[in-house]
Parts: structure tokens; sequence; C-alpha cells
């Protein structure tokens, strides 16, 4: 599905292709899912599982401070989107307007990146509430453009940049002179 949906989109992703791709009989595909929205969600959810996962581990094994840990989390991510061009663009670019169900699933995935970041970083009182949805709206945005240049296997060299952006509210706040 991933792969069907970067090269053609998921709209013009037919149940026919996705068979043939995936080298089963219709009525296989249709034993496992209801159609093609529930194969989307299926890879959709499982991709998201695999990347949440490798980020929670990172962190946890990371020494340090929040910071090393947010770096930690980052690096794993952007690892990933280089390691699976077709799944990311399938997550990044295609979930947020595939349907609304896959909607949904982008915005609960994004809202957990979100609860995250709160739960990790320092509570300095006077920052905008919306802190932390600006910065992971900002990454998934930068991520996303970075997808639909066709440039996914680079996602790494964006770390030291991504990194600055999301610790950079947190650092001299009260220090705007």
């Amino acid at each position: 599905m991933a792969e069907l949906c970067s090269e053609q989109g998921y709209e013009a992703t037919k149940i026919a292709d996705i068979v043939r791709r995936a080298g089963v009989a219709r009525k296989t595909l249709y034993d496992n899912f209801d159609g093609k929205e529930e194969v989307f969600l299926a890879a959709f959810d499982s991709a998201v599982e695999e990347v949440e996962g490798g980020i929670e581990a990172a962190c946890a094994e990371t020494e340090g401070d929040w910071e090393a840990k947010v770096e930690a989390g980052l690096r794993v991510f952007l690892a990933y989107v280089a390691e699976h061009p077709a799944i990311a663009r399938l997550c990044l670019v295609e979930a947020y307007s595939a349907t609304p169900a896959a909607s949904q699933r982008y915005d609960a995935a994004l809202g957990r990146c979100v609860e995250r970041l709160r739960r990790s970083s320092p509570d300095l009182g006077e920052l905008p509430e919306t802190t932390e949805e600006t910065l992971a709206g900002g990454v998934a945005w930068i991520l996303h453009q970075q997808i639909r240049r066709g440039a996914a296997e680079q996602a790494p060299e964006l770390l030291p940049e991504l990194v600055r952006f999301v610790l950079s509210p947190y650092h001299g706040v009260g220090d705007r002179s």
C-alpha cells in the first residue's frame, strides 16, 4: 500500500493495484480487510507504532537531560523516514487527506508527539500554551515538504536544524532584549 500511494497517491490506488502488488487474490484481501481504506489504515497504524516504539526506546536509553532525549527521538524519527520513504509518504503526506479516518489517525499520532514533548520539556511558565503543538507541527511540516520534494532519504541531515528548532523556545525565555 505504501509503495502504491507513493507512486500514484491514495485516491488513484485501486483494489486491483493492491492485490496485484501484494500478489494475493482479491478474496484473500477481503478476507482480511474491508477495503482500500482499511489496508491504508493498517499500514499507517503499523508504521506509527514502530516509530513511536523506537522513539520511546531511544529516549529511555538516552542518558542525560531532556534535550538529549529530544535529539535521540528526532534521530530515530528522521532515520525511519530515510529508511522507509514510501511509508513515510503514506504517513506524513497521504494520511493528511486520504480519508477522514486517516486524517483523524494522523491528528492522533501528532497529538501523541505533542503530549510526549509536553511531558518531557521543562515547565518554564512563560511560553504560550501552544508551544509544543507548534513544534510538533513544524517538524511534521518540514518532513512533509522534504518527502514531497523526493528527498526523504536526506531527512537525517535535518537533525541539527530540527533539534535547534525544537529546543529554541526553551532557551533564553525571559531574555528578550
